[in-house]
């Protein structure tokens, strides 16, 4: 289309937003991505701290580098709306800092033993050795994927999110885990079921195996910094929506048979498949609406023949 210089009202969404203009000139060429970086110069605020909304609709403008502002619909003399999203903090720092919860948490716990628990013996039993090593073996991949593997979507998220999403691992990951399987009268105490725990083991190495494959195949649908989207394909993404979930599952499910079953670590694995569940639902409703007839629907989100 034509470049033509058109006129957006601005409006505040919310709070007040200072040095946020009555209204806006932009080229309708230009693209959203420069309409946030335009609003962020004037308000004085990080791009990653504005949301901007169509006045006809309410739906987001997202920021993008290939989506211009007359594709979104807006024209000449419309109204959009900015929001103040308040401090924000990066994805990637936010899963660092959670993930890293269990990893200090529950080695700490393991060393102090004796001076916790009465009549703990000084070194702690085969199983609760070897669950250590499952446990901080899990994050510290995850840590690892964050800084090297995960490509997001969005850059920032709202702070106080931090402290949420923390909670969710170093209180029950860490904290509630690590109190109960490392006592002296815990089922990890106990002396092993060889057949129960090499099949625990064998569980807990498909699951993070199959969980790195996973995050290496939606990292390849998205270029570094990029924000496209596209379909995930392959034998996984073949039986479920999210096998990334899948195999999360599989891995704590090794985990709990070699913990001898430990009532803290199911715990911890219900809430998190629970959790995983909606999102896995969330993620197939999206697929359908935003590929359409292109996305093969399925009939099962995250667990074949459960869910």
């Amino acid at each position: 289309m034509a470049s033509k210089i058109i006129e957006l009202q601005i409006r505040p969404r919310g709070k007040e937003i200072k040095s946020l203009p009555d209204s806006l000139t932009i080229d309708s060429t230009a693209t959203t991505s420069d309409l946030y970086a335009e609003l962020a110069k004037r308000t004085k605020y990080s791009i990653h701290q504005l949301r901007i909304t169509k006045g006809s609709d309410g739906s987001v403008i997202n920021n993008a580098k290939d989506t211009t502002v007359h594709r979104t619909g807006v024209r000449d003399q419309s109204t959009v709306y900015v929001k103040d999203l308040g401090p924000q903090i990066s994805w990637r720092t936010v899963f660092v800092v959670e993930y890293a919860g269990p990893v200090f948490i529950h080695p700490i716990i393991y060393a102090l033993r004796p001076y916790i628990y009465p009549n703990a013996p000084p070194e702690g039993s085969h199983l609760q050795a070897l669950t250590l090593l499952l446990i901080v073996g899990h994050f510290m991949k995850r840590e690892l994927e964050t800084l090297f593997v995960h490509r997001f979507s969005a850059s920032t998220m709202p702070f106080r999110n931090v402290f949420k999403n923390s909670f969710h691992y170093w209180v029950l990951a860490g904290l509630n885990i690590a109190a109960w399987i490392y006592s002296p009268n815990a089922p990890t105490a106990k002396e092993p079921n060889n057949l129960l725990m090499f099949a625990g083991l064998a569980l807990y190495a498909v699951g993070e195996l199959g969980n790195l494959q996973a995050h290496l195949t939606l990292m390849s649908l998205r270029s570094p910094g990029g924000n496209e989207r596209a379909i995930p394909e392959g034998w996984m993404f073949d039986l479920v929506t999210c096998p990334n979930y899948m195999t999360e599952t599989i891995s704590w499910l090794g985990v709990l048979i070699v913990s001898n079953f430990s009532i803290s670590v199911l715990l911890f694995m219900i809430v998190s498949v629970a959790q995983m569940m909606a999102w896995a639902k969330k993620k197939e409703s999206r697929y359908r609406k935003e590929f359409g007839d292109r996305y093969t629907k399925k009939r099962y989100t995250m667990l074949p023949g459960i869910f």
